[in-house]
């Protein structure tokens, strides 16, 4: 190998004066060159945007992929540039559970029909979750990255050099500094055995310490001007991060949506499955009477189960012989079903999702609960499951 021991040494001196200056300066026996504070105050928020944009990169991460052993996997294969290979996700799996299941049990029997029908929700749920998370990774995770492992480099690189060049400049002013004081006590105190005067030979070794100087001054304004415009660059980066921020979470949004809807649907399919819960002997209360009709979109309604057992707070209400009960002149309603009701006791309307009825409340009846008339038919019927429109 070729080598130039020229550069070699000159390279070795100049480390060993950073070096010595560096721990000078520890010790507090050197002067170090402060930057102005508008440039320390670029230095804190670069280093502040390095920090947070770290660790919301792997909280990130971790929401998508929980699995720690995955996502090292996923990372080995990025690094060796190779495709990352196709994975079912959990809801997925899940599905391709439910609908062995249901094919050994029969698919005829109310309970294979019913877990092939959560599986196929299951699988709906799974491919929204990939949808998502191939989103959030390319509109948000990898901008993230993109500005660690590329911007944020560059600027720690030339920070480094920044910080040599500083060394050297205070390299430089320690030893003119030195070379001003030995010419000032040599011209005190001449030495005139010596062939030449000493203070020639130290007047000379000044001016070429302050020839240094002036070339490291001139390196450390430039890199220092380098260094700045690059740190001013981190506001742009927040404005990107920012808009991928609002890709993040309109992503998120469209899957939580796409959930709700397929849990939505799967409830109303699981509520026109006669029988289907008959032998839970448990009570399930109706949804909460504060839910209104008109925000049914923005929360998810709680579908209760099919068999039910009596409400003791409306026992005296269903000891009225409805036969007898007349609509009031005034007061009546349209209402429509929201969903799927089956009667728990004769005083009770069995109702239909979607379909129309007449519905209007008689005096000392439990707020939750109004009649309810379709044709010659009549019986109470929970308010929560009905949208007034009249």
């Amino acid at each position: 190998m070729d080598f130039n021991m020229k550069k070699l040494a000159s390279d070795a001196g100049v480390f060993f004066s950073r070096a010595v200056q560096f721990t000078e300066e520890k010790l507090g026996q050197a002067e170090k060159t402060e930057l102005d504070a508008h440039f320390e105050n670029l230095l804190a928020k670069a280093d502040c945007t390095k920090n947070w944009t770290e660790k919301i990169l792997h909280q990130t991460e971790v929401l998508l992929q929980p699995n720690p052993s995955v996502r090292v996997e996923e990372f080995l294969y990025e690094k060796l540039d190779r495709k990352v290979p196709s994975r079912v996700t959990n809801g997925e799996l899940l599905a391709q559970y439910m609908v062995e299941a249901a094919n050994d049990f029969g698919p005829g029997t109310p309970y294979g029909k019913t877990l092939f029908k959560v599986g196929e929700t299951q699988k709906r749920l799974g491919g929204a979750e990939r949808d998502f998370m191939h989103s959030a990774s390319i509109n948000f995770l990898n901008p993230l990255r993109n500005f660690l492992e590329g911007d944020w480099r560059t600027i720690t690189k030339e920070r480094r050099i920044l910080e040599n060049r500083r060394l050297d400049l205070d390299a430089c002013k320690a030893r003119l500094k030195k070379a001003k004081a030995a010419e000032a006590k040599a011209s005190a105190v001449p030495d005139f055995q010596e062939t030449r005067p000493r203070n020639y030979i130290l007047s000379a070794s000044a001016s070429a310490a302050e020839h240094e100087l002036r070339v490291a001054q001139t390196e450390f304004d430039r890199q220092a001007e380098l260094t700045r415009l690059l740190l001013e660059g981190i506001s742009s980066t927040h404005v990107n991060h920012l808009r991928c921020l609002h890709e993040f979470v309109e992503a998120q949004a469209t899957y939580y949506a796409q959930g709700y809807q397929y849990m939505l649907d799967l409830q109303k399919q699981l509520g026109r499955f006669p029988g289907t819960f008959v032998g839970n002997a448990e009570s399930t209360s109706p949804p909460p009477a504060t839910t209104s009709p008109t925000t049914v979109s923005a929360t998810i309604p709680v579908v209760p189960t099919v068999g039910r057992a009596p409400n003791p707070a409306t026992a005296v209400e269903g000891a009225l012989n409805l036969s007898d009960v007349k609509p009031p002149a005034s007061g009546t309603r349209k209402a429509r079903v929201l969903y799927d009701y089956e009667a728990a006791d004769s005083s009770e309307l069995a109702l239909l999702a979607d379909e129309m009825i007449t519905v209007y409340s008689l005096p000392g009846m439990d707020p939750d609960w109004l009649i309810g008339e379709r044709g010659n038919q009549k019986g109470k019927v929970p308010v929560t499951y009905l949208e007034l429109l009249s």
